[in-house]
């Protein structure tokens, strides 16, 4: 069997990591597949970029103009938003017209166009990384519910992240370019039979709900990890990790106060935790743009920056606590692999981390967006001793990545999948897809 995977990219963002992790994981079980990608750093054979990079720009410029048309020509939060109205010509590419089954993963930012998927010929699978399927044109709809009627008055039009609170927030949607793109995935899904993957079961029931999804009930079969190459035994020392003596928290995130991971949150349940008598020191991995966001943090504090995927994996294992205060996250990695290791994860429950935390048992899942409730899950944490063994193998029996492979080679030897040109899908039917989106 030969099967195409396409994401933007092979090494840029999670989705681009777990793609071409999954891509591996596949060959590994005798699966011919390929990954197709605007973007390639990784040099393997099996991964090809799709066009030339001047290519590859346009359509992102073209996307790229049509929002800013219509958010008021703001910068701000453009790439939070995505129409699908433009893309690259994939579905002549060799790889995919030769291929038994394609794969999407995150195809947007001028990847592919919603009409261009149309075009697809082979079985399309479509992994929801993120909310983006399911409205118009956010990736994460945050505190904003309108996709579950046609979306409207779109907070990222108006230079708000919907992750935040705004006056509007409640008021009906009135018709605009996101109302424009629930539209046009109607008809795509209505159209071409598409089997979605949903990245956890809190997405999938959100896709439940969706008015440009609705009927549709995406399998779950959740992103594979590394497991093994995280234990609990470290490689490096403390010194050499830079680590202090003590008990450890750990916090990362590629860039930690993005407004999706809620850094203010654990500053203060860390602060909570510190003031009724929390003996430990608060690990931060990863990027931070804003110094000062850490500024009113009375818990000692070190900060690490970005680090490899190997050393991360030796703090883990010489940490005891590993957190996060997102406000929204589909399957957070940080949690998997800071148990992968041992340490006794806390973290807001607004998202799949239910799919990973038992609540009490291997973990703690706080209210969101109860500060209060998160500190006291950091002290629960530093008091509990749990078997680091245990954990790891929690994580191996959920996320390794020949498990999930398993799951996926299932799902592509099912029977019964619906013909993927159905009677009555026409030329002139993929291209009325699109239209309305560009003739905005």
């Amino acid at each position: 069997m030969t099967v195409t995977l396409i994401c933007n990219s092979d090494s840029r963002g999670g989705a681009a990591v777990v793609s071409l992790r999954l891509t591996k994981a596949l060959r590994r079980r005798g699966i011919d597949a390929r990954l197709l990608v605007a973007h390639s750093s990784s040099g393997l054979p099996y991964v090809e970029e799709a066009a030339p990079a001047w290519r590859v720009k346009l359509p992102f410029y073209a996307e790229c103009a049509q929002i800013a048309l219509h958010n008021g020509m703001r910068r701000s939060l453009l790439f939070e938003a995505s129409t699908g109205a433009y893309g690259l010509p994939l579905s002549r590419h060799p790889w995919v017209e030769g291929a038994d089954a394609v794969i999407l993963n995150w195809v947007n930012q001028g990847l592919l166009s919603i009409s261009e998927i149309a075009r697809i010929k082979a079985p399309v699978y479509w992994v929801m990384h993120d909310m983006w399927n399911a409205t118009g044109l956010c990736h994460h709809a945050g505190l904003c519910d309108r996709y579950k009627a046609a979306c409207g008055s779109c907070p990222l039009l108006h230079g708000h992240s919907p992750l935040l609170p705004w006056p509007d927030m409640d008021a009906p949607g009135k018709p605009d370019l996101s109302t424009k793109v629930v539209e046009a995935k109607e008809r795509l899904y209505a159209a071409k039979p598409i089997r979605f993957v949903a990245v956890s079961n809190w997405l999938a029931g959100v896709c439940e709900q969706s008015r440009a999804m609705r009927g549709i009930s995406p399998v779950v079969i959740p992103n594979a990890f590394p497991v093994d190459d995280y234990q609990s035994t470290p490689l490096r020392s403390r010194r050499q990790c830079d680590l202090p003596e003590g008990r450890l928290i750990v916090m990362a995130a590629a860039r930690l106060d993005t407004p999706v991971k809620g850094l203010p949150y654990a500053v203060e349940a860390l602060n909570k935790a510190y003031d009724a008598g929390a003996q430990a020191t608060a690990v931060f991995i990863g990027d931070l743009r804003d110094e000062s966001a850490l500024a009113g943090l009375r818990m000692p504090r070190v900060m690490l920056g970005r680090l490899s995927a190997e050393r991360m994996a030796d703090v883990y294992a010489h940490a005891d606590v590993v957190l996060s205060s997102s406000i929204y996250e589909n399957l957070p990695g940080t949690l998997i692999e800071g148990m992968a290791v041992g340490c006794v994860p806390v973290t807001f429950g607004q998202g799949g981390q239910a799919d990973i935390v038992d609540h009490l048992r291997t973990g703690y899942i706080a209210r969101f967006p109860d500060t209060d409730d998160l500190a006291r899950g950091l002290r629960w944490a530093l008091d509990t001793r749990l078997d680091r063994t245990a954990q790891h193998a929690e994580m191996a029996r959920r996320f390794a990545a020949d498990t999930i492979a398993s799951r996926w080679q299932s799902l592509l030897m099912e029977n019964g999948y619906p013909a993927a040109n159905p009677v009555g899908f026409s030329t002139r039917c993929v291209e009325n897809l699109v239209a309305p989106i560009n003739g905005q």
